[in-house]
C-alpha cells in the first residue's frame, strides 16, 4: 500500500501536507474519480473488510465500493499523510423506504485539522467519499452550518432531544434552488453520532448490506460518480445522469440493455469487472424497528 499510488489513482498530483485547503482539495478529487456502489455484491463477490484487500481493489484495479470500504481506505490515506481521522457511525435515511437504517448503516470520517490563515486552533471537519449525492468538500462540525456546493445547499445541524432523528447530528441536502433550510424531512441524508469507532465494529453491518432485503445495495446494482457540474449514476438497466443548477436538480435517464452495460460502465465509470454483473432493481423492504 503507497500513498503515491493511492493518490495517483484519484488524480492528485498537489501539495498533501495536512492543511484544510489540502484536505479540501484531495475530498473533493477523490469524489470526482472513485464511483461509489454496490457492483461487487452483484458480481458475487463478498467484501470484507481488509485493507489491503479494499485497496487492491479501489486502487489497483481502479473500482469502486460502499461506505465501509471507501471511507475506511480513505481514513488510513488520511492518517498516512499526517491527519488526525476518526471514523463514525451514521444512519442514512433510505430515499425510497423514507427510513432511517439500523445503527452501523454508515460509516464516515471526522479530521481534525487547522484552518490556517494565522487563526491557529484545530477543529473537526465532517468527511465522506462513500456516499451518493452528499457534499464535495469537507463540512466543520458545526451546529447550524449552511454551505453551497456545486451540487446543493448542505445544512448540519445539532439534534434537539425527542427528535428521534438516529443520531446527535444531522446532515441535510437542499437543491440549488432552495432559499434556505426547511423542516422538510425527505431533505436528510442522514444522522451520526461523533463517538469515535474502530473499523471492525462495522463489519456485521457490512454483512447485512450485503445480503438484507431492506438494503439498497442487495437490492439494486448501482454505482454513481460525481463530476463537474453534475452526477452520474448507474442503476439496474437505466442510466441516470443529474446536472446541477440554479434552477434545480435536473435528470436524463436513458434504458440500457445487459449487453451495453459493461460498456457503460467502463466508458462513464472507468470500471472493468471481472465478474458478470447480474443487474438487480428491486424493491427494498421497509426495515423492523431498531432500538
Amino acid at each position: 500500500m503507497d500513498t503515491s499510488e493511492y493518490l495517483s489513482r484519484i488524480g492528485y498530483r498537489e501539495a498533501t501536507e495536512p492543511s484544510l485547503e489540502n484536505l479540501k482539495a484531495i475530498h473533493q478529487q477523490h469524489l470526482l474519480a472513485v464511483p461509489f456502489g454496490s457492483l461487487a455484491i452483484h458480481c458475487g463477490e463478498g467484501i470484507e473488510l481488509v485493507l489491503p484487500a479494499v485497496y487492491r481493489k479501489v486502487v489497483i484495479q481502479r473500482r469502486g465500493g460502499f461506505c465501509y470500504e471507501l471511507n475506511g481506505l480513505f481514513s488510513w490515506l488520511l492518517q498516512a499523510l499526517g491527519y488526525r481521522v476518526q471514523l463514525v457511525s451514521g444512519r442514512v435515511r433510505n430515499a425510497f423506504t423514507q427510513r432511517l437504517g439500523p445503527p452501523k448503516d454508515h460509516l464516515l470520517l471526522l479530521v481534525r485539522v487547522g484552518e490556517g490563515g494565522g487563526g491557529g486552533g484545530h477543529r473537526h471537519w465532517l468527511c465522506n467519499v462513500g456516499f451518493g449525492n452528499s457534499f464535495r468538500c469537507p463540512l466543520p462540525l458545526e451546529d447550524g452550518h449552511l454551505e453551497r456546493q456545486e451540487n446543493g445547499l448542505f445544512h448540519l445541524r445539532l439534534a434537539r432531544g425527542g427528535e428521534g432523528v438516529g443520531g446527535d447530528w444531522q446532515l441535510r441536502r437542499y437543491p440549488l434552488s432552495s432559499p434556505g433550510p426547511t423542516a422538510e424531512p425527505d431533505a436528510t441524508l442522514y444522522a451520526f453520532s461523533p463517538e469515535p469507532r474502530a473499523w471492525g465494529e462495522f463489519r456485521a453491518m457490512c454483512r447485512y448490506h450485503q445480503t438484507s432485503p431492506s438494503s439498497i445495495f442487495a437490492c439494486k446494482s448501482f454505482c454513481c460518480l460525481h463530476l463537474p457540474g453534475g452526477l452520474i449514476t448507474y442503476r439496474g438497466r437505466r442510466l441516470i445522469e443529474t446536472e446541477f443548477s440554479a434552477q434545480g436538480d435536473r435528470q436524463a435517464t436513458r434504458e440500457l440493455t445487459d449487453e451495453e452495460i459493461p460498456r457503460v460502465l467502463k466508458e462513464r465509470f472507468g470500471i472493468v469487472l471481472t465478474n458478470r454483473l447480474v443487474p438487480k432493481d428491486e424493491d427494498i423492504l421497509p426495515p423492523e424497528e431498531y432500538p
